[in-house]
């Protein structure tokens, strides 16, 4: 069967039908109190970011629930961790401000989703606030939202998620293994199992 592609957005709504005014309503351009206490309890968000030739990156966050500081009602921002030092989305920021957020709660199968407009900030009177583990943030992310919402369970209730009995980890072999086999690297596989293994979590904020 050969290849059939969509080539506009008439032809896309054809074959996907009309949005349903529940879905087409829920947007928002303010924080509600609902959204600040699901910031409050989200532990975790993904951040998707481009640079100007729409080249794209989606980069995990975490840390303890609510370290996703509210500014305002339409102003948030996100702190920055010791981490490999790529600096993907950070630079994507700098050349294009659009960006796409997702916080999740574990265990609970909805999302929320805010998109709007990053930059990086080095210092402000609020970094105070963002200390976690004694660790005082060299930047943070601040997102000035331009849209906002929930998402529906659809995606989490057909993977799974957060079924413990659907888990697999291993499926695929450790960590320092992958790295070995995929990455040209110095050390022998002993030395990434060492890398990666007890002490890793020791050295997440400094």
């Amino acid at each position: 069967m050969s290849w059939v592609e969509i080539g506009s957005e008439a032809e896309l709504r054809d074959l996907l039908g009309e949005v349903k005014a529940r879905s087409a309503t829920k947007e928002r351009v303010r924080l509600h109190e609902r959204d600040r206490q699901w910031l409050a309890a989200s532990p975790f968000c993904l951040i998707a970011t481009s640079d100007a030739e729409g080249n794209c990156d989606v980069s995990p966050k975490g840390d303890p629930a609510g370290f996703a500081h509210v500014i305002d009602d339409t102003t948030i921002a996100i702190p920055d961790r010791p981490g490999n030092r790529r600096a993907d989305g950070f630079r994507n920021i700098l050349r294009n401000p659009h960006i796409g957020l997702i916080f999740l709660i574990p265990g609970r199968n909805e999302t929320l989703r805010v998109n709007g407009r990053a930059r990086l900030v080095r210092e402000a009177p609020f970094f105070d606030e963002l200390i976690a583990k004694g660790h005082r943030p060299d930047l943070a992310i601040v997102v000035e939202i331009e849209q906002i919402f929930f998402h529906c369970a659809k995606a989490f209730l057909r993977s799974s998620l957060w079924k413990p009995d659907r888990w697999e980890p291993d499926r695929l072999p450790s960590h320092a293994q992958l790295v070995k086999d995929v990455q040209k690297v110095d050390e022998t596989l002993e030395e990434l199992e060492d890398y990666y293994g007890e002490t890793y979590a020791k050295r997440l904020y400094g």
